[in-house]
């Protein structure tokens, strides 16, 4: 797990350092405390990487949405038919 993680929920979901150990069974308090004072010691830095990785992880999920995998391509054509057929059903 990423100090990525931990900085979300702490940062933008606003959860408190007990809140985010117990919400992960790789974590103990103390490292999401180090985590958090790494943050406070070098908030420029750390910022930036933030930033960046959030680029990263929007241009990822821009590109998987792009050109899924196959397996995905079939199950999202399976939901597509099953939904048609429901509209259909319900017009009869």
């Amino acid at each position: 797990m990423g100090i990525e993680t931990v900085l979300d929920e702490y940062l933008y979901n606003g959860k408190s350092p007990e809140a985010i150990a117990s919400m992960y069974s790789t974590l103990n308090l103390e490292l999401v405390y180090a985590t958090i004072l790494y943050y406070l010691h070098d908030k420029e830095t750390v910022s930036r990487y933030l930033d960046n990785w959030i680029e990263y992880a929007r241009k990822a999920q821009e590109e998987y949405d792009k050109n899924p995998p196959p397996f995905v391509k079939r199950l999202l054509k399976i939901k597509a038919e099953r939904n048609r057929q429901l509209v259909q059903n319900n017009d009869n």
